[in-house]
């Protein structure tokens, strides 16, 4: 399953950011989103999940079937990494943890409270809550952070899965991950209007 945006607008901050931003991503393909800090990668990406209204434009794109990994890695640290992972399991209507905990090489941590985690540790039991949750659409920002080169690798291989299996990604990275994946640069569509008085751009 596939999704696409046409003349995407986005604010941050009461300021717009991007302007008439369009693009499509079929099923079993990747887009990496390319540009500098602060260009407004986050900003469309929390957009396209849902998480904020946009300016204008339209998303078709299944809200049923996204998954959105930012920068909070979504764990609740009291509970095992198992658990964490059973959880999500539960919230999405999903079963079996088993294929998420061997993918991002966490059997071995897979009792231990997500508290005693490393950062890198905590990062791969968050990215590994995608492959729990069913959903065919992964929407990614930096979702590399705190990762060494080994888990890099590990996290590029289960996009490449996810792809071969129908699925496709919308993702902000700097790092080359080895995919074959098109890029967007999203410096073209910086923005030069201002927000229009009454916007109100947040939803979470």
């Amino acid at each position: 399953m596939g999704f696409s945006v046409s003349n995407l607008s986005c604010a941050r901050g009461g300021l717009a950011v991007l302007a008439d931003v369009s693009f499509d991503v079929a099923a079993g393909t990747a887009l990496i989103l390319r540009g500098p800090n602060g260009i407004g990668k986050t900003t469309l990406l929390r957009t396209i999940a849902g998480l904020q209204p946009a300016l204008g434009g339209s998303i078709d794109i299944p809200a049923d079937q996204v998954a959105y990994a930012g920068h909070a890695d979504g764990i609740k640290s009291a509970l095992t990494v198992a658990e964490n992972l059973q959880f999500w399991a539960g919230v999405f209507g999903t079963t079996g943890v088993a294929p998420a905990i061997k993918a991002f090489n966490l059997t071995a941590l897979k009792d231990r409270t997500a508290a005693s985690l490393s950062a890198g540790q905590k990062r791969r039991l968050g990215l590994a809550r995608l492959l729990v949750t069913g959903r065919t659409l992964w929407i990614l920002d930096e979702p590399t952070v705190s990762l060494d080169a080994d888990s890099t690798a590990l996290f590029a291989q289960a996009i490449r899965e996810h792809l071969k299996g129908g699925g496709s990604a919308l993702l902000a990275t700097h790092i080359d991950l080895g995919l074959e994946a098109d890029t967007l640069d999203l410096t073209p569509f910086k923005a030069t209007k201002a927000v229009e008085d009454g916007f109100h751009e947040a939803f979470l």
